[in-house]
């Protein structure tokens, strides 16, 4: 078995994978000219890959999204593809939301411009009960997500395109399930595949079903958000002028954040640079060595659809 890396860190992906496949042939990207892979092991390949890769027989998607891989336009379209799927990175992005809901839930955004007036104020505290969390997408992560949120005593809802009954979180599905959910629910936290169903879901109608005083975590995709409809349904200012109470945004549609996008400006967005899930290698590598595995063996096994997008 050939297999052939494609990423920032491909020297630490060879390592792990060579430990756990001692019979493959390893190379990386850009190192050699003539290998030639039956698989490739990859986050954001490039074209020209695919175009010196003739014989693949599948790809591993070294992350959560295929957005990028499904949108290379040298993309096979006859060959297996198959993603990271949590692989530890549901605990991470769970922890990153929990913080976020507590930091709204709790105050903390108000707290923090009171402490720049110099102003001693107590709000009034709103129960978890009362505090209701909607989850869009209810995949490995999202179900995790959720999940964790009900553990900490939040009324969770959780939608998705198709029915799905999970212990513990009121499921919604569907255009109307999306509006039921959008009322209920003061933080929304986002959590689906970018897909051409989902570019631009949380829009300005979207935003308007949300009830006075609510906020926004966005750890998903950055094509989810219509930036220009969150800004108005922020406002201006420091004050909570908007719909919108604020959001706490790590994806973005153009990655790094572009320096004058007016994001970086609002002072009740907070910004973070795509962190909320990294990939514990250790736990994704062996979920790629089985996935290598289980394809050179014919196995069956869970692909990515590509036209669903996930």
């Amino acid at each position: 078995m050939r297999i052939l890396i494609h990423a920032d860190d491909a020297a630490l992906w060879k390592d792990r994978l060579a430990s756990r496949l001692p019979s493959a042939e390893f190379a990386i990207s850009g190192e050699t000219r003539d290998f030639q892979a039956d698989y490739l092991a990859a986050w954001k390949p490039p074209a020209s890959l695919f175009e010196a890769q003739p014989a693949l027989k599948g790809i591993v998607n070294l992350g959560a999204g295929v957005d990028a891989l499904l949108n290379n336009p040298a993309l096979p379209r006859d060959i297996p593809i198959v993603k990271l799927r949590d692989a530890g990175m549901g605990e991470l992005i769970a922890d990153y939301v929990r913080y976020g809901v507590l930091h709204f839930q709790r105050d903390f955004d108000r707290y923090r411009r009171q402490q720049h007036r110099a102003t001693w104020h107590e709000h009034a505290l709103t129960p978890k009960r009362e505090w209701g969390v909607g989850v869009l997408g209810l995949g490995a992560i999202g179900y995790h997500v959720a999940h964790r949120l009900a553990e900490d005593g939040y009324p969770v809802h959780g939608w998705s395109r198709s029915p799905k009954t999970l212990k513990g979180i009121t499921c919604h599905h569907g255009d109307d399930g999306l509006q039921t959910l959008l009322g209920q629910v003061t933080t929304l936290v986002t959590l689906l595949p970018d897909t051409p169903a989902t570019r631009g879901i949380i829009d300005r109608n979207a935003l308007a079903a949300l009830p006075n005083g609510a906020n926004l975590i966005n750890p998903g995709r950055g094509t989810l958000i219509d930036e220009a409809a969150l800004l108005e349904a922020l406002g201006h200012g420091e004050e909570e002028s908007g719909r919108l109470r604020g959001a706490l945004l790590d994806a973005f549609p153009t990655e790094p954040l572009p320096e004058d996008s007016p994001l970086w400006r609002h002072p009740r967005l907070w910004i973070t640079p795509h962190m909320a899930g990294p990939t514990p290698i250790d736990d994704a590598a062996d979920q790629v060595a089985k996935a290598l595995t289980a394809m050179q063996a014919g196995e069956a096994i869970d692909t990515v659809d590509p036209k669903a997008g996930y």
